[in-house]
């Protein structure tokens, strides 16, 4: 196939959007697609490579296009409408399959306009956009209210791209149950998580001795919607243990927040902030860990929206997993079985989940080595291959006779059940269904049943187009 990838974004990026393009684009062209990717130029300075920046093995199907004129000086909305130009441009380009993009705005905009000539349009969806774009002010340290009319306007977006669009994925069955439920049952649309890039080996879990304190890590973003809050208030009940911090952007409040919030409480001396971190140097960072901790509270976007890059960074990572027990979490992660769940928001239940992996050597390397054995399901190059799923049934009701450009509500619902073991299989129900794992959702499933603690290694993939064996995260991304 040959796609077009289009992101509204300077390139490469920090953040978890950028780490998630790239991984998205690399391993599709590793299986042999032809991957045209539309950016913004870096603004940094001197210029980074985008493929040393990931640690991401160059790829001649892969092609970053980054026209120096997009990165000129010039209000937003200019610069909004210069990158459209340049993607509707792009979209004449003969012999092109597929259009695939996150970025709502540029979706909307492509599908206002459309002729039988034009590549089929899939959009992956990360969020429902008016919650979000509502509730980022309460979780952000600068955050800035939208108004109704921005309000309208996403929703008049969402509307649009859920009826019109030729395929859609979200990365939660709950944010698919949320829309489908708003909207109306939609064909060929598949649930598929974000994922990490494959660990062809794990290592142990050393012991914990009196010459070491056991050390509890968070990796990510520092955005109070993501809860490092409550890991640092969780540190005031365990004396004995030291806090890893690995992320935080020197250019935001967030970091100086968290480290006056440490400072405060007599922690100075016991949590180690990493600041940014490069991609591919964030694994080595985990593997100094004991426990990792996902501490996201209990809000819509963490709730049903989410499908954290660290997540899965954590299960490459072979280390046990405390995470807040909300249902985007839950598809992954089941309590007792390859992590602990503990109540959103909770310091001492936190605590309580940290001492209880800790205090239990067996339950840790339990529960360590099925989420670390279960990871191969969640590869950027498993994600690939059921995005292209999705793409082959997209095309093939495109070119059937009569096949339809608009997906507005019919009496059934057509999706794609991408099979986390790679089959795939039509499935048509009348009513959207209430969310449910995403082993569940995506067809067959996770085993039931983990491997035994002597298994070390998960099964072979072949391969990877990302060049470092460890997991890693933006340097605070996810």
């Amino acid at each position: 196939m040959r796609i077009l990838y289009l992101a509204d974004i300077r390139f490469p990026l920090e953040r978890a959007n950028g780490i998630q393009t790239m991984a998205t684009c690399a391993a599709l062209a590793h299986r042999g697609h032809h991957v045209v990717l539309l950016v913004r130029p870096d603004t940094a300075r001197p210029v980074r490579d985008p493929w040393t920046f990931y640690g991401v093995d160059r790829d001649a199907r892969l092609t970053i296009e980054q026209p120096a004129w997009l990165g000129v000086r010039a209000p937003q909305p200019l610069k909004r409408l210069m990158y459209l130009r340049a993607a509707r441009r792009r979209r004449e380009a003969p012999r092109l399959d597929i259009i695939f993009t996150r970025d709502l705005g540029v979706a909307a905009a492509l599908l206002r306009r459309t002729h039988d000539r034009d590549a089929p349009l899939v959009y992956e969806s990360h969020g429902y956009a008016p919650e979000v774009s509502a509730a980022l002010p309460r979780l952000l340290a600068d955050g800035a209210a939208p108004d109704a009319r921005k309000i309208q306007r996403l929703e008049a977006r969402e509307r649009l791209v859920w009826h019109r669009a030729d395929g859609y994925v979200t990365i939660t069955a709950a944010l698919a149950h949320d829309l489908t439920a708003r909207f109306g049952p939609r064909r060929w649309s598949a649930t598929i998580p974000d994922g990490t890039r494959a660990s062809h080996g794990r290592i142990e879990i050393g012991p914990v001795t009196g010459d070491r304190p056991p050390v509890v890590a968070y990796a990510g973003h520092l955005y109070p919607w993501k809860g490092v809050e409550t890991l640092i208030e969780a540190l005031k009940e365990l004396p004995a243990v030291r806090g890893l911090v690995i992320g935080g952007h020197p250019g935001e409040v967030d970091l100086a927040r968290l480290r006056g919030l440490a400072q405060a409480g007599g922690l100075e001396g016991r949590v180690e902030f990493t600041g940014l971190v490069p991609p591919p140097d964030v694994g080595a960072h985990l593997q100094r860990a004991d426990v990792l901790v996902l501490p996201n509270p209990a809000h819509t976007i963490s709730a049903r929206y989410t499908s954290p890059l660290k997540l899965f960074e954590y299960m490459a990572a072979g280390r046990p997993i405390v995470a807040s027990d909300l249902p985007a979490i839950r598809e992954i992660i089941q309590d007792g079985r390859n992590g602990l769940l503990v109540e959103p928001g909770n310091p001492g239940a936190l605590a309580r989940g940290v001492r209880r992996v800790l205090g239990d050597r067996a339950l840790a390397e339990r529960l360590a080595t099925c989420a670390f054995n279960e990871v191969r399901l969640y590869t950027w190059e498993s994600r690939a291959q059921r995005l292209e799923q999705l793409f082959e049934s997209v095309l093939t009701d495109r070119r059937r006779p009569g096949g339809p450009r608009s997906h507005e509500p019919e009496d059934a619902l057509y999706v794609v059940r991408a099979d986390l073991r790679g089959q795939r299989r039509l499935s048509r129900s009348a009513a959207p269904e209430p969310p449910r794992r995403a082993d569940e959702v995506s067809g067959r499933g996770a085993p039931r049943r983990c491997p035994s603690r002597d298994d070390r290694t998960a099964a072979p993939l072949g391969r990877n187009p990302l060049r470092h064996a460890s997991p890693v995260s933006a340097a605070g991304a996810g």
